[in-house]
């Protein structure tokens, strides 16, 4: 009888479950082929589709360059920084190339509208909007520099005021210290109230002369993505916006001792 060496049958034993395995496996796939055909088939005879993996979904693109609603951000950014006029408490800073000695990276608005510069002294900037403070300052230093090339970055923004009253969870007094829309207006005032009417809502507006204009706006729209891209109108200072009620209700006092006149005076402050 031959004997056989242990080595040997333990050999043997790891082919043969390795073999055994290897046959397994390739049996469980094949019989997963064979199944799943089988179901394609079945669904394929009784109308059903065949199922397709999900794909990666691509985002919708916008028929615009950018975006529709990028455009509508970037016109709100470029009505705020057109219309925002400097005052008291604001800070911006002001570059002149070339010039490191009368460049200033930040100057902070006094209480009286003016500002401290090393060449210039003391300067009114208060009611100047930014590009008309650029051609003010340059034509400024035009008179010590030769071709001053002057740029102004507003950093802060804190003598814009608007108000946001009527059927609004809390009417307040808003320091515009950057691009807000209507919609964003109210949004910080909490939202609609349920009697708000979202195809209600006033923005009063004071001119340059004075007078104040009444514009309509119809958040409804905006609201369920039907508006066009100027309808969410970028506030400006002393805007106030007026959210009516369902039951035109009168317009709540702010506080039980500011008349409603007094209020539009207030905020008028922030437009100069």
């Amino acid at each position: 009888m031959t004997m056989i060496k242990p080595e040997r049958n333990i050999l043997t034993i790891f082919t043969l479950f390795v073999a055994t395995g290897l046959l397994s496996v390739a049996f469980d796939a094949r019989a997963q082929a064979i199944g799943s055909s089988l179901i394609q088939e079945a669904r394929a005879g009784s109308g059903e589709k065949k199922s397709v993996p999900d794909q990666p979904s691509e985002s919708p693109r916008s028929s615009s360059p950018g975006g529709a609603d990028d455009q509508v951000y970037r016109n709100i950014i470029k009505s705020f920084t057109d219309n925002y006029r400097i005052g008291p408490a604001d800070a911006f800073a002001l570059r002149v190339k070339g010039q490191p000695d009368y460049s200033i990276e930040k100057l902070k608005v006094s209480p009286t509208g003016t500002v401290y510069h090393p060449l210039l002294g003391d300067i009114l900037v208060a009611g100047y909007t930014l590009e008309q403070l650029k051609k003010h300052l340059t034509t400024d230093l035009s008179e010590y520099l030769l071709n001053p090339v002057v740029s102004i970055e507003l950093l802060e923004a804190q003598s814009a005021k608007v108000g946001i009253i009527g059927e609004v969870r809390n009417p307040k007094i808003l320091m515009l210290s950057g691009p807000m829309s209507i919609l964003d207006a109210i949004t910080e005032a909490g939202g609609f109230t349920d009697t708000g009417k979202k195809s209600g809502v006033t923005l009063l507006r004071q001119n340059p002369n004075g007078q104040r204009t009444t514009i309509k706006v119809n958040l409804k729209n905006i609201l369920n993505g039907k508006a066009e891209p100027g309808e969410n109108i970028a506030l400006q200072a002393g805007d106030t916006v007026i959210v009516h009620g369902n039951a035109m209700k009168a317009i709540p006092i702010i506080a039980g001792i500011t008349s409603f006149g007094s209020l539009l005076s207030f905020i008028s402050l922030g437009a100069r």
